[in-house]
């Protein structure tokens, strides 16, 4: 099937629809403010045994959401089918869990809409919602850390990579090769690991950096690295040529409510409500026919860092010591893969000039956990999206 999803809508109408964004809840059932559309981005448990995923699901599926959307993280390690197969024993022992059992779990949800490294387009056809619609690519995916599922080696040109990618037996993925598969035209993109320098302590991923600054979604969703919980707004120089975009500024979101034990949100607000500075994402093109149907078809599916000085390496937590200095904001050469786009809607892509980066980790503290056991509150997103019902 192609990836490829066109960004042009029949009109260019656009209403504010409310996006809940969580991640790494780590067995945790948290509570969630209303919202249209609900993002989980990966480690729904610790070691991913059939009973954790069941408890996470069966909390995910009780919420009051019109849409659902989940990925799994490198702690959900039984939805990863071969890693399991061959590393099991080092986390369940005696107590083998069925992966294909695991993952029937979100595949027979009627309310989860779970990806692992593919795409979709979602409707909100709710009589008393927004009725927007977005396309979305969600992934597991993140660098070698440790033994860990859905991981893959960083790439030779990662100013961050060490001089050994992990010891894992399984052929990996390239990792410009895995994130290719990216389509350029998506809403929001949904990820397991961060980007290199936008919300993930310096030690996110460079070769998928490198692929946000093709694709300038709307919004991009992470976790992984708890302690750099945040948003950010990145502003693209979008005249840099070969389809990537420089940036040109990024602007560091600041909690209006941090306090975990307060009940009001933390927002963010990308709308104009209010006379605030809405997300510049303009798609609208008069030379654009009107009538322009959408064609979305999903793509198929494809197929952790260094630890603070003097700290025991951990997964789920990484630190950039030893590094020299901060990485360029170059974003380098385009590495998405070659796609099939229409020549009218590339050009439309000039108006993707604002992403917002989320990264909205709920546990505070790396794997195991231990020390403090505080929660970060969700990270709660306002953003127009485009109407689908004329």
């Amino acid at each position: 099937m192609s990836s490829s999803l066109s960004a042009v809508r029949p009109n260019g109408h656009t209403r504010r629809t409310r996006i809940v964004c969580i991640g790494d809840t780590h067995n945790r059932a948290v509570k969630l403010p209303e919202g249209d559309v609900l993002i989980h981005a990966g480690d729904l448990t610790n070691q991913g045994s059939y009973s954790e995923l069941s408890k996470a699901v069966q909390w995910l599926e009780k919420t009051n959401f019109e849409k659902k959307i989940v990925i799994a993280g490198n702690h959900d390690i039984t939805l990863d089918k071969d890693f399991y197969t061959i590393h099991s024993p080092s986390f369940h022992n005696q107590e083998h869990q069925d992966p294909a059992k695991c993952l029937s779990l979100f595949q027979s949800s009627r309310s989860l809409i779970y990806l692992q490294h593919e795409s979709a387009t979602i409707k909100l056809t709710s009589t008393d919602g927004p009725g927007t619609e977005f396309t979305i690519f969600g992934s597991p995916y993140s660098p070698q850390y440790g033994n860990w599922a859905f991981m893959y080696p960083r790439s030779p040109q990662d100013p961050t990579a060490p001089e050994a990618n992990g010891t894992d037996d399984r052929e990996k993925a390239n990792a410009a090769e895995l994130w290719s598969a990216i389509p350029t035209d998506i809403d929001i993109l949904v990820t397991h690991t961060p980007a290199l320098s936008h919300c993930d302590d310096d030690c996110g991923c460079w070769e998928l950096r490198n692929t946000l600054a093709k694709v300038r979604p709307r919004l991009h969703v992470c976790g992984h690295v708890h302690q750099a919980r945040g948003s950010q707004r990145v502003r693209w120089d979008i005249g840099t040529g070969n389809g990537a975009a420089a940036e040109l500024a990024v602007e560091m979101w600041e909690d209006p409510n941090p306090d975990p034990r307060s009940a009001k949100m933390s927002l963010v607000d990308l709308t104009a409500r209010g006379g605030k500075r809405p997300l510049d994402f303009d798609l609208e093109d008069p030379g654009l026919s009107s009538n322009s149907a959408p064609d979305h078809t999903s793509s198929q599916p494809r197929l952790e860092p260094q630890p603070k000085a003097g700290a025991e390496p951990q997964p789920g937590s990484c630190d950039p010591t030893g590094r020299a200095g901060s990485p360029s904001l170059d974003p380098g050469p385009s590495v998405c893969g070659e796609q099939s786009i229409n020549p009218l809607a590339e050009a439309n892509r000039a108006g993707r000039r604002e992403t917002c980066v989320v990264n909205c980790a709920i546990m505070t503290t790396g794997w195991p956990h231990k020390g403090a056991k505080q929660l970060n509150k969700p990270i709660v997103v306002d953003i127009d999206l485009p109407v689908w019902r004329r």
